[in-house]
């Protein structure tokens, strides 16, 4: 019906377009001459008119008529012209019309018909109103209208669309069956009210982006069997004031209707942003929507039988008043999927692609850590992207590495001209990671080692930790920092002098020491203390809001403890790498030949001093399984990427989703993984 009206307005006003065309050019067909007053006279005078009308046309008269011979300058036989409405002006005519022997016929005016004069005034009106209807039709929302700002933008599951359930969530036990249980309070609540539960008004999703909140929300929907209602955080905010709260109570009032229901609310951080932390004081239109919602979901009058799941990627900055039990009862975390649960998360995403029988779904479990479930999807989707351009039939482990190697730093860039003495630096600035990670006990292990250019780094490196581990020792945040500083080390004993390739070696290894020594107490001179508070508020972001506590003597002193810190496993790696400087050579001189190598090579040019077997183009199968545990590190040398960081810990002691606390971000040479674990994407 909706789609008939607007097309019969657009063919109405092509009707009312063309008459008036077709109307304009009728008027204007057959061309008359205007003469002057004067003209008109003489013409009269000198019988060269024919027959002459008369007619009052309101302020004037209106003489026309036809000339027997037409003059040299008319335009046609036919004239007309207008005449003062004066007796003079007549009796001046007819005069002349007697000299000149020609009729006059004085007639009155024939006055336009009523209704064609009301027709006539009112087509602009009509014109108007179509042109406003179209615009106030078009100017329409995912809710509704443009006149329905108090309406749910809420949409509800359509069950004929790709139905998910749970079996399409890997690497989420835990929180697959928190939202199990809800789904069968709502199937059959018989059994738990048996033992006197309530089904949970709230659930809130927390997590890292990518980990798979909403695929779990989507999940839920095609399990409950129950209708189904998805909204997003930003679709209750607008420019105009009230339209917020309005939209609340309706979404509401649809879902009371609809009892028992759920309700999903994507990015609640959006609308649920603690109060009083805003420019906009008690009259922000985002606080009176977050009033709304907390009295809908726990006030005075109860919504029974409605259930509100939420998902954010940041509960730090959400109302303390929407977190409380009765609106959210229970909050799951949805972090990134360990060893295990990435290799569920891999089986999912590889159903319909078919892949060789060296591919291995462990061990590339093994070579992502760090990876979310949306980095997993990516990774199997860029190799099949890969074996599509290959014109393969299917994807081997080759595309697999390639895609890793993609997602991690960047593009293959094989045709950029580097020289010698830039491959030189760039070889044993890697070897250097290289030898200190494998001869020092806790360093991270070089994964993967190339000096061909990928993105905007020349080279790179992914050290992954040798074990699994939960929580990180002084000791083991030393070892880093030795890791760290070996790829300028090596530049200055092997090369002879220093480059910038060290610049994000030299940014982790500074924001580590920091940690070690004002947030983890880890400093024998200043003793077990934490400086430096992060209670800002919400609006002026964790860096602004940082709070000094501490006077300047004890800044002096934390920049003191910071150059002890890297001062001595400066020195230490020194020591190192002058102690293994023949494996040194060995490593980056074999580089400047293969190009790229991996861990099970580097073990064997370590062990035996030689490679027993590369591929001819300095590829190389990249199929070695590595330790799983911590969180990698790409080190990127030549290239400048960067990647935004979180450092945030989640419990004391230990960095958030196990890794290590507070681990900064790389930037220029140097960059971590996807979402700031485990490898890197290139930014501009």
């Amino acid at each position: 019906m909706n789609r008939f009206i607007r097309n019969s307005g657009f063919y109405l006003i092509l009707f009312l377009v063309v008459v008036g065309i077709v109307r304009y050019v009728s008027d204007g067909s057959e061309a008359t001459d205007n003469p002057r007053y004067d003209q008109l006279k003489a013409a009269l005078a000198a019988g060269n008119v024919s027959s002459v009308t008369v007619q009052f046309d309101n302020y004037a008269y209106l003489v026309t008529g036809e000339y027997k011979n037409k003059p040299a300058d008319a335009k046609s036989n036919a004239f007309s012209s207008y005449i003062p409405a004066t007796d003079a002006a007549i009796n001046e005519i007819e005069t002349a019309s007697d000299n000149g022997g020609t009729q006059v016929t004085i007639k009155p005016m024939e006055g336009d018909s009523i209704w064609l004069s009301f027709i006539t005034s009112m087509i602009p009106l009509v014109i108007m109103f179509i042109l406003f209807f179209f615009l106030f039709n078009q100017a329409q929302g995912g809710g509704g209208k443009v006149m329905n700002f108090g309406k749910s933008r809420a949409r509800l599951y359509n069950e004929e669309k790709k139905k998910i359930t749970f079996e399409d969530v890997a690497g989420a036990d835990e929180e697959k069956q928190e939202l199990v249980e809800v789904v069968d309070f709502l199937k059959d609540p018989r059994k738990f009210n048996a033992v006197g539960a309530r089904i949970p008004k709230g659930v809130l999703l927390v997590g890292p982006p990518g980990t798979g909140k909403t695929l779990l929300a989507r999940a839920v929907a095609g399990e409950a069997g129950v209708p189904f209602f998805s909204i997003s955080g930003s679709d209750f905010v607008e420019m105009f004031v009230g339209v917020g709260a309005s939209r609340v109570r309706d979404l509401f009032e649809n879902a009371k209707k609809n009892a028992p229901c759920i309700i999903f609310i994507d990015e609640i951080d959006a609308v649920g942003r603690q109060r009083g932390a805003g420019l906009g004081g008690g009259h922000d239109e985002r606080e009176q929507t977050l009033n709304q919602l907390l009295v809908e979901m726990d006030g005075f009058g109860a919504n029974e039988g409605i259930i509100i799941v939420a998902a954010t990627n940041r509960p730090d900055i959400l109302d303390p008043a929407l977190l409380r039990p009765g609106r959210f009862d229970r909050q799951i975390t949805v972090d990134r999927p360990d060893v295990k649960g990435r290799e569920a998360v891999l089986k999912v995403h590889s159903r319909n692609k078919p892949l060789t029988s060296n591919v291995r779904l462990d061990t590339i479990a093994k070579r992502t850590t760090g990876f979310t479930g949306a980095d997993l999807e990516n990774l199997m989707n860029e190799a099949a992207l890969l074996a599509a351009r290959r014109n393969r039939r299917d994807i081997s482990m080759t595309e697999v590495d390639e895609a890793i190697d993609r997602i991690i730093v960047g593009t293959e860039k094989r045709s950029r001209v580097i020289s010698d003495r830039e491959k030189r630096i760039v070889a044993y600035h890697e070897a250097g990671h290289t030898i200190v990670g494998y001869f020092l006990e806790h360093a991270d292990m070089v994964h993967k080692v190339t000096i061909v250019p990928r993105g905007r780094a020349g080279g790179y490196v992914i050290m992954l930790p040798k074990e699994d581990r939960m929580l990180v020792t002084k000791q083991e945040l030393l070892d880093k920092v030795t890791g760290l500083l070996g790829g300028r080390v090596a530049e200055e004993l092997f090369i002879g002098e220093i480059g910038t390739g060290a610049y994000s070696d030299f940014q982790q290894a500074t924001s580590i020491v920091r940690s070690m020594i004002v947030e983890y107490g880890m400093s024998e001179k200043l003793g077990p203390m934490q400086f430096g508070t992060a209670q800002g508020q919400v609006f002026l972001g964790r860096d602004i809001g940082h709070e000094q506590n501490y006077s300047d003597k004890i800044a002096y002193e934390i920049d003191q403890e910071m150059h002890r810190f890297i001062t001595e496993s400066y020195e230490r790696c020194r020591e190192l790498l002058q102690k293994h400087s023949r494996e040194m050579h060995l490593i980056a001189q074999t580089l400047l030949e293969v190009e790229t190598l991996d861990l099970e090579q580097i073990k064997e040019l370590i062990e035996t001093g030689s490679l027993s077997d590369t591929n001819g183009d300095g590829n190389t199968s990249g199929s070695g399984e590595t330790p799983e545990g911590g969180e990698p590190t790409v080190d990127t040398i030549g290239g400048s990427l960067s990647l935004e960081k979180d450092n945030t810990p989640s419990t004391p002691g230990l960095g958030k989703d196990g890794d290590i606390p507070n681990s900064p971000t790389n930037g220029p040479g140097e960059d971590r993984g996807p979402n700031g674990t485990g490898g890197s994407t290139p930014t501009s």
